[in-house]
């Protein structure tokens, strides 16, 4: 079984829907988110997203080609590591996400309001 994938059209697409924005606007912002990250991480910035993650470059040191006669020189990898909130919300702990937080979530406060009363709940 395959992954289903979301192309950029889709994707920009469906935030158009869910934000009531054109999607000429929706791709204007995506361009730009896009490209204000590679931006600041080019220059060593650390983007931290609160609630989604953070991105940031890595430096990796080239090395000899296992079974070839080249080298790979030094080179720079784009690196995310997401929020633990937002790993939550994939489905870590299946106790911790109530059943009505699954499938499509409005906005990440119908999320972070659900998983807080769910804790809530637990402590009584």
């Amino acid at each position: 079984m395959t992954n289903p994938r979301v192309s950029k059209r889709e994707f920009i697409s469906r935030v158009a829907t869910r934000s009531g924005s054109p999607v000429r606007v929706v791709s204007k912002v995506y361009e730009s988110l896009l490209g204000e990250l590679t931006g600041a991480v080019s220059c060593g910035e650390t983007v931290v997203l609160t609630g989604f993650g953070r991105f940031y470059r890595q430096d990796h040191k080239g090395h000899k080609v296992r079974f070839g006669k080249s080298n790979v020189g030094d080179y720079v990898v784009l690196k995310f590591s997401a929020s633990s909130s937002f790993n939550r919300r994939l489905g870590g702990d299946e106790d911790e996400i109530p059943p009505e937080t699954c499938g499509v979530i409005e906005d990440t406060d119908q999320f972070e309001n659900a998983i807080e009363d769910r804790a809530l709940q637990a402590a009584s």
